[in-house]
């Protein structure tokens, strides 16, 4: 994949494992949904959870952008990111984001009109935050399905790298 695909593939896609250090143990996985702004890659979470408090510690995390349909293909996101916005900082933002995150997790347009009042005070109580990823780096493999014995023998594995952004 050239850049424009691999940002192509981002766009495209829905959810993703947010990886991230932890101060003891090994690195934390989670499922996210997600959306873009530009080639930044937005996920709403909360005030309490453990990932908000590790991008806080430290911004570097990982994005494993998953493909839904079989051959699972993959990207790899490295980005550096932020807390862009809060409840208290900037309501809208927050909320603005969770309804685009729903409607991600509905395949359509979020009807506003249906839960307006619903996502506000849901954003609210649960201290929504908008995290702001900065993508610099991904790493790809390409899928190499098998579909019946006779495609194990061929099946090479071959090199990855990272590339830029």
């Amino acid at each position: 994949m050239n850049a424009a695909e691999r940002r192509e593939f981002v766009r495209s896609h829905r959810a993703a494992i947010f990886g991230y250090s932890r101060k003891k143990d090994g690195p934390s996985l989670t499922v996210v949904y997600y959306v873009m702004d530009g080639d930044d890659i937005l996920v709403s979470s909360t005030t309490p959870r453990s990932k908000t408090r590790a991008v806080v510690r430290n911004p570097k995390i990982s994005l494993c952008v998953l493909d839904e349909s079989w051959p699972f293909a993959y990207l790899t996101v490295y980005c550096d990111a932020t807390v862009d916005a809060t409840v208290e900082s900037d309501l809208d933002a927050v909320v603005s984001l969770y309804k685009r995150i729903f409607g991600t997790i509905l395949g359509r347009e979020f009807d506003d009109s249906a839960a307006h009042d619903d996502v506000v005070e849901k954003a609210i109580k649960e201290e929504r935050v908008v995290l702001r990823l900065k993508p610099y780096a991904t790493f790809m493999t390409p899928p190499r399905p098998i579909t019946s014995e006779a495609d194990i023998a061929p099946l090479v594995h071959l090199e990855s790298t990272t590339m830029p952004w």
